[in-house]
């Protein structure tokens, strides 16, 4: 432990990302930016708790339509921040996500999982695949799901799953998920997954990995403070 002072202690330092003493101190990611509707895009995004138990929240944008009976594909996005930083909130996130649902003229569902090492791995999967249920339950229409713009401008025909660094490491085992439970959403098609600078490790060094053993002795240090149960 590194003395900082004569109360605190360091009693884990992971750098870049964040330091634990009797607490959680993050170094970054921790910004956040109301949702709103964005005037140079025209996308409107609102903020949605659908697992009152943990607080587990989705933020959702719509894109500005004069045909609002269109429906609209549907992209759930998992934001990146080494599986322990950031937020749908994120003001980094907020700017692109409105651009990217201008552009692709979609519905998007950003999922805001809980974060290690308060809530070890597998907490921010199994928050991802509630968040997946939940926005299937809307599929039939009425008689299921209370958010209107899931129920009535999503094509469910017409599903993606996407994500940045940790949140495609997400994506991906929420597509496998999916294949492997036989009918666990129903009419719910996943067409495709979009994984962007997707953050895998494992105890073989691959490619560049090899290259570079201080780094690769870094991350392997990351993944087992937040999955400490992982052997590897």
């Amino acid at each position: 432990m590194e003395l900082i002072n004569s109360k605190l202690f360091i009693a884990k330092d992971v750098p870049p990302f964040l330091k634990v003493y009797g607490f959680v101190e993050r170094l970054q990611g921790t910004d956040t930016v109301p949702a709103s509707y964005d005037p140079e895009t025209g996308v409107t995004s609102k903020d949605v708790v659908f697992q009152p138990e943990t607080g587990v929240s989705v933020r959702i944008y719509h894109p500005a339509a004069s045909d609002h009976r269109k429906k609209l594909p549907l992209v759930i996005y998992f934001h990146g921040g080494a599986f322990c930083l950031g937020s749908t909130a994120e003001p980094n996130y907020q700017k692109m996500l409105n651009i990217q649902v201008k552009e692709a003229k979609i519905l998007l569902v950003s999922v805001d999982y809980r974060l290690a090492p308060e809530n070890p791995i597998p907490t921010l999967y199994n928050d991802s695949w509630a968040a997946i249920k939940w926005v299937a339950s809307h599929i039939s229409g009425e008689n299921n799901g209370t958010e209107i713009w899931l129920r009535d401008f999503a094509d469910y025909d017409r599903v993606f799953l996407a994500g940045d660094s940790a949140g495609a490491n997400i994506a991906h085992h929420m597509a496998i998920r999916a294949g492997l439970i036989n009918n666990a959403l129903g009419d719910f098609k996943i067409c495709g997954t979009l994984l962007v600078h997707p953050y895998f490790w494992g105890k073989r060094p691959i490619g560049p990995e090899a290259e570079n053993p201080e780094r690769k002795s870094m991350v392997d240090k990351w993944w087992l403070f937040i999955c400490p149960s992982d052997t590897r």
